[in-house]
């Protein structure tokens, strides 16, 4: 059978594409903007390529079935010649629950925050354990290299993503997993694109929780009142509350929240070190922890599996230091979120250290001002804040900068880059938060600090 796949190189795609590759399917794609790392990832699989989306493909190839990926609309020639010669098609949540998801135990991930790094850990703590997980996950975990596998293992952890499926599909692309076992993260208003309020995106939470079977698990933090809400609309599956006294909870142990102690309603069971910092990446774990355990994994071993975990690419990553100055890049791109790292990264450094802040308003909410009332404040830990805000920022960003005396709004990049180097000084610590590429600013920036204090 030969699979087609248009938009092959978004995240979730390409790693459809991988499963459909590794179950032995002929597998080519499409897509605008093809190029690493995503691209290399896919042509190492034997996956062919064609870049743009003209009608003129089906001239050259003539797959069985074409997944679709959110990115087409119609009005694009392949689509509108896909549709007029009544060729199959799928979008791309449906294909892989039809083709692969319900022949195993999948475990989803949901949220609006913190979804790609409960993922990769919830997988590395299978891993760990001798369950050899296969999973997709909207980024690169580190433990991996690599954002999806197949495996002959029953255990599947899938990132689930509440944007829509495809231009006929406009339900959340978690609706088609199905899982036995899902975890709710967090819930707020985001996708503005997509959504017209926080209700709306509630309900397709629900409809997430309505597809877990009575044997199933939800696991959801005790203060996330997003979720609460969505429980209280009915919950039919087994619960797992992280974070109340009665269930699995922490005593956190460092300021930075890079160690805790463990504990199951008044019952010790572990201490835990690792790679992470701020009292999120804890919530993250506990619900990892209890999804896992759901499973069989015993609470010790998967918290202890956390120790050599590694958060994925573009999570607090540290791109490089020139002398004592550490640039770190984040996909942080919510105000809650932003909030959240920069808190993580000030508790790590302590008051000594400046801390900057670097962000782009790249989302969809973002560039519609869904979310501008929390902006400016969300740099409560930065000592200040850079924000790049090109023309596609469609609202008055310059307004947020009242009151707010540490914080710049700069519209064209070559002065944000000049800004920011000639503002930063030994010690610092450089917070670049955008989910783009953002101009290459990360490299862009390490070199010119490196000529700087060559």
């Amino acid at each position: 059978m030969h699979i087609h796949i248009l938009g092959i190189c978004g995240t979730f795609m390409g790693g459809v594409a991988i499963l459909a590759k590794s179950a032995g399917y002929t597998v080519t794609g499409s897509d605008l903007n093809v190029y690493p790392p995503m691209s290399t990832q896919l042509e190492n699989a034997g996956i062919k390529l064609y870049k743009g989306y003209d009608a003129s493909l089906f001239d050259e190839i003539n797959p069985d079935l074409i997944v679709v990926g959110n990115v087409m609309k119609r009005g694009m020639g392949v689509i509108e010649r896909m549709l007029n010669e009544k060729r199959a098609y799928v979008s791309g949540p449906q294909y892989l629950y039809e083709h692969y998801l319900r022949h195993k135990t999948t475990l989803a991930v949901a949220g609006t925050h913190g979804k790609t790094s409960t993922s990769a850990m919830l997988a590395w703590i299978l891993e760990k354990n001798g369950k050899n997980p296969g999973f997709l996950i909207g980024g690169i975990p580190r433990n991996f290299g690599l954002s999806a596998r197949d495996t002959d293992s029953d255990y599947f952890v899938i990132e689930a993503d509440e944007y829509d499926c495809a231009f006929f599909d406009k339900r959340s692309k978690f609706v088609h997993y199905h899982p036995d076992v899902a975890i709710l993260n967090n819930l707020e208003f985001d996708h503005a694109d997509i959504f017209n309020s926080i209700d709306d995106i509630k309900r397709q939470f629900h409809h997430l929780v309505r597809t877990v079977p009575g044997n199933g698990l939800v696991v959801y933090p005790h203060d996330e009142q997003g979720i609460i809400d969505v429980i209280n609309m009915g919950l039919w599956s087994n619960k797992a509350i992280a974070g109340d006294k009665e269930h699995l909870h922490v005593k956190v142990l460092k300021e930075d929240c890079s160690a805790f102690s463990l504990y199951h309603g008044e019952d010790y069971i572990c201490d835990v070190n690792y790679a992470c910092t701020g009292l999120y990446n804890i919530k993250n774990a506990l619900c990892a922890i209890e999804a896992a355990a759901f499973i069989g994994i015993d609470y010790k071993d998967a918290a202890l599996s956390l120790e050599s975990f590694m958060l994925p690419k573009r999570r607090m990553e540290l791109v490089g230091s020139v002398g004592s100055i550490n640039i770190y890049d984040d996909f942080a791109h919510h105000p809650s979120a932003i909030l959240c790292t920069s808190k993580g990264l000030r508790d790590k450094i302590g008051t000594s250290k400046r801390l900057i802040a670097v962000f782009e308003p790249r989302s969809n909410s973002m560039k519609l001002g869904a979310n501008k009332d929390e902006l400016a404040d969300s740099f409560a830990y930065a000592d200040h804040s850079f924000i790049y805000a090109p023309d596609s920022v469609s609202w008055d960003i310059d307004k947020i900068k009242a009151g707010h005396e540490n914080l710049e709004i700069i519209h064209d990049f070559d002065t944000l880059l000049d800004a920011v180097c000639a503002f930063v000084h030994d010690g610092d610590e450089i917070l670049i938060m955008s989910n783009g590429n953002f101009n290459g600013i990360h490299q862009k920036l390490y070199t010119r600090l490196k000529e700087k204090y060559a």
